[in-house]
């Protein structure tokens, strides 16, 4: 299994990997939504997206539609961000996000989300 992060926040994307690889994900990484998209299209695999909304470039929602628009619709999306809003949340699941994660969490919060999305055993 492989997995995409995408967050502008070097310290983000190393807490991210450290806990997706003791679940046996392999990781790679784009520190905006642009990079993001680059990666998706390089030709490898990946089964989930994680993806902070606030990032410079291209932001974590206009990534999340573009990549929905260009047919990466097996692919699961979680937004991991600090942002709580009811509205955001919203705005988010109709783009085509899976889930939403909020900052900051622990490896119980992303482990329940994962088990959510059928990733890893609950």
């Amino acid at each position: 299994m492989r997995a995409l992060i995408v967050d502008d926040s070097r310290f983000v994307r190393d807490f991210l990997r450290g806990m997706l690889k003791s679940k046996g994900i392999d990781c790679e990484e784009a520190a905006d939504g642009r990079a993001g998209l680059e990666q998706l299209h390089s030709g490898l695999d990946f089964d989930l997206a994680l993806v902070d909304w606030n990032m410079p470039v291209m932001d974590g929602l206009e990534m999340l539609r573009q990549l929905r628009a260009d047919g990466f619709n097996d692919l699961k999306v979680m937004m991991v961000t600090t942002e709580a809003e009811n509205d955001f949340i919203v705005r988010a699941l109709e783009a085509g996000a899976d889930e939403y994660l909020m900052k900051p969490f622990d490896d119980a919060a992303l482990s329940e989300k994962l088990a959510m999305l059928g990733l890893v055993e609950a």
